[in-house]
């Protein structure tokens, strides 16, 4: 939240210029009428100066404003949102820093053009009531915008990865829960407790909860293997990296600041390239890319080969692919769907230099079924196989010449009951793509026209469509008209 003196010094000034301009007086002239320099004058108005006494009183009289309403922290109604906005934690919470923004420039933005930025935030604020903007989907965008800033490789963190195997002498074979939790008890004097979670009901959806107090970490005794070992990587990340301002919670719960955000996604990725090395990585992506046929089953073993979920797999892909392959044409997409529901719900999403469709939606469309990512969830639910569904397809637009080589994988939810969920990632067909990977010829794999939603798709007898394209059709409705309407205009002419 901005210091008291400096949101005090800010109103003052909103107000001045808005007065100001009210009575058609250019800062030269409101200098001449008071006798006040036209600098300070502009300090004022820009939030840096806060005038003494006698200088309100002139300028009150001048205006002839009331001084209680000059001094008044009381916005109008047009700046009311301005105020807000000052008042409120977003300018502090968020590291504005991370984008190459500093807050005085916001600042000054601001006060120059209040009535502007009043009409955009006025506008974001309705859009976010519109669509259900909570501050957690906030935050969460503003981590996204992070990562795709940075192309989700951050070398930082992958040097501090490797200095960790090195010190600790990790390899392939004791990336494991046991090897991890023997540092954590050995090194940073943690205990591990496997009973108390157990106790709680309400809490079968959390995997662990840290107590910073006791250094003890409460661990669910029924995660699986792959879980544990990524738990307690994470572990490692905040007392490695010195990360104290946390979350306690896996799945977090709740969070208190940005930073929060920020420092778990920093020790989840610290995790990851623990858990599966870039170096060993990449030479096995060569390895794969460099087959002149494709055999998913080299894939496969390539994910068998690492102590990790699907997930952390495919997430790790969008770190190795930008950096080391230079394939920066790609999304990463999560699914969720209850198994006695038939809605589909985008959880999780990541784009990299395109906005590649799907984004999730808040409208309740329903996501096109065409798309692998939810045909993998299908197939899951119709396997009597209590083990992943792997698929993969190329998937274009109607209408669009781009392509996307899309691979997903479908499981049963780790975090909630009765969920299953997909995975996905997919890859731009560029010129570049297909020197790359030397399987990628033609009718290797199948292909699909496909949609973002039915409501918004013009794709002609859909069998898997489960709405009318009705956003299409009033599209086209209302483009009949306004060419009927033109013609009638022309023969009248």
């Amino acid at each position: 939240m901005l210091l008291e003196d400096e949101y005090i010094r800010l109103i003052f000034g909103l107000k001045l210029k808005q007065i100001r301009t009210e009575k058609n007086l250019s800062l030269f002239g409101l200098s001449k009428l008071s006798g006040l320099s036209k600098s300070y004058l502009n300090e004022i108005e820009k939030g840096k100066k806060y005038p003494k006494t006698d200088k309100i009183l002139i300028l009150a009289e001048k205006l002839e404003t009331p001084y209680d309403h000059l001094v008044s922290l009381k916005l109008d109604k047009n700046l009311a949102p301005i105020g807000d906005i000052l008042q409120s934690k977003i300018l502090k919470e968020i590291p504005l820093d991370l984008f190459g923004i500093r807050e005085n420039n916001l600042i000054d933005i601001i006060a120059n053009a209040p009535a502007k930025v009043n009409a955009f935030i006025s506008t974001i604020i309705k859009i976010a009531t519109n669509y259900n903007l909570t501050r957690e989907r906030f935050f969460l965008a503003s981590l996204r915008s992070y990562q795709e800033a940075h192309n989700n490789y951050f070398k930082e963190l992958e040097v501090e990865a490797e200095k960790f195997t090195k010190a600790y002498q990790i390899g392939l074979k004791n990336i494991n829960a046991g090897f991890f939790e023997e540092i954590l008890i050995e090194e940073y004097g943690y205990t591990i407790n496997e009973d108390e979670l157990n106790k709680h009901a309400n809490l079968e959806e959390l995997r662990n909860i840290f107590i910073p107090a006791k250094k003890t970490l409460l661990i669910d005794k029924n995660v699986s293997e792959a879980q544990k070992t990524f738990i307690y990587a994470k572990e490692l990340a905040y007392n490695f990296l010195n990360i104290e301002d946390r979350l306690y919670t896996f799945p977090w719960i709740k969070f208190e600041s940005f930073d929060q955000v920020l420092n778990n996604f920093k020790a989840s990725y610290f995790a990851g390239a623990l858990i599966i090395p870039q170096k060993d990585i990449v030479g096995k992506l060569e390895e794969l890319f460099g087959s002149e046929e494709w055999n998913p089953m080299k894939l496969h073993r390539m994910i068998k080969s690492y102590n990790c979920s699907q997930e952390t797999f495919y997430q790790r892909l969008t770190n190795i692919l930008t950096e080391h392959f230079n394939i920066k044409n790609l999304f990463f997409l999560r699914f969720n769907k209850p198994m006695n529901s038939e809605e589909f719900k985008l959880t999780k999403e990541l784009h990299i230099t395109q906005q590649q469709a799907p984004h999730a939606n808040r409208s309740n469309d329903h996501y096109c079924r065409r798309w692998i990512s939810l045909k993998t969830i299908h197939d899951l639910e119709q396997s009597k196989k209590d083990r992943p569904t792997f698929g993969i397809q190329i998937s274009s637009y109607e209408n669009e010449k781009s392509e996307y080589l899309v691979l997903s994988s479908a499981s049963q939810d780790p975090f909630k009951k009765d969920v299953n969920r997909s995975i996905s990632i997919g890859l731009l067909l560029s010129p570049h793509l297909k020197r790359k990977l030397k399987f990628l010829k033609t009718d290797t794999f199948d292909r699909k026209i496909v949609g973002v939603t039915c409501e918004t798709c013009s794709v002609q007898n859909c069998k898997e469509r489960v709405a009318p394209p009705v956003k299409v059709e009033r599209v086209n409705r209302h483009q009949h008209i306004e060419n009927t309407v033109e013609k009638i205009i022309k023969s009248f002419s």
